[in-house]
């Protein structure tokens, strides 16, 4: 790793105090470069870092790697170790709106599973949680007894290490606490396997494929679009998600319109006329 790069690491590490996980693909990203180009990313023009890059055909991968390498060219420009501000354009990504179910859907799923055994339990309270709450399913698994705080959830594990709040229907609540009393077992943790131990990603996306077809994160997606649905102010929308912009929150918007749509089709007059 060149001199430029240990800088920049320590200066998004302790200056910028960003998560760990950012701080690992900041590393990741461009240490990798490095090595694979045999030359310190600061020598390298435009042309090389492209021609390195090309091997990525995901264009989220592709533009996740060029706004590392971008971040980092900014910080050589303003701290004077380039006399260039060097900055790669990203690859346009068409926007797909995202997957969602609605909640009947849910309750067709949740109908298939089998209560009267701990892991059907399990399962159920898991699915309801994850509708219920909105949460990243990584904040669903880091989940202590403690986290729920009557009928509300205090998510400690966040993306990007904020806390929030989000309040949990009633229903989530009770699958969970009907689960837990038939786990008995009190080690803190919520979400566990057969051995008894934390429940891991691939397990929790294998439960939601069998019983809805889709990834946990799709039900993050649901719960957003429910709430839009139902009126949610979008900025409220945000706070729960637990989103850092708005602007990511915004892409749920396309439900608002639409519904706007679908209605103005139905009751408008001239949407029935034909030229």
């Amino acid at each position: 790793m060149s001199n430029e790069l240990e800088a920049f690491i320590e200066y998004v590490s302790v200056i910028k105090a960003l998560s760990k996980k950012s701080v690992q693909a900041y590393s990741s990203d461009l240490s990798a470069l490095e090595e694979s180009l045999g030359k310190p990313l600061i020598e390298l023009d435009s042309a090389s870092l492209f021609s390195a890059l090309g091997k990525y055909k995901n264009r989220r991968t592709l533009n996740r790697k060029l706004s590392s390498v971008n971040a980092f060219f900014d910080f050589c420009y303003k701290n004077r170790f380039s006399d260039e501000k060097t900055k790669l354009k990203f690859s346009k990504i068409p926007k797909l709106l995202p997957k969602f179910l609605s909640y009947k859907e849910i309750q067709n799923g949740l109908n298939l599973i089998d209560k009267s055994t701990i892991t059907g339990l399990r399962d159920y309270a898991l699915i309801l949680f994850l509708y219920a709450s909105g949460t990243r399913i990584s904040e669903c698994l880091a989940l202590k007894r403690e986290d729920i705080e009557g009928e509300w959830l205090h998510v400690r594990h966040a993306k990007g290490e904020k806390e929030r709040m989000v309040p949990i229907a009633k229903v989530a609540i009770k699958a969970l606490q009907s689960y837990l009393d038939e786990k008995k077992r009190d080690d803190g943790v919520v979400w566990s396997n057969y051995k008894g131990t934390r429940l891991s990603r691939i397990s929790a996306y294998k439960i939601t494929q069998k019983y809805l077809g889709v990834s946990p994160h799709v039900l993050r997606h649901s719960y957003a679009t429910s709430l839009i649905s139902g009126g949610a102010d979008l900025r409220v929308v945000q706070e729960l998600l637990g989103h850092a912009s708005l602007l990511t929150t915004q892409i749920y918007t396309h439900i608002q319109k639409q519904d706007l749509k679908e209605t103005l089709e139905v009751c408008h007059p001239m949407a029935k006329e034909i030229l």
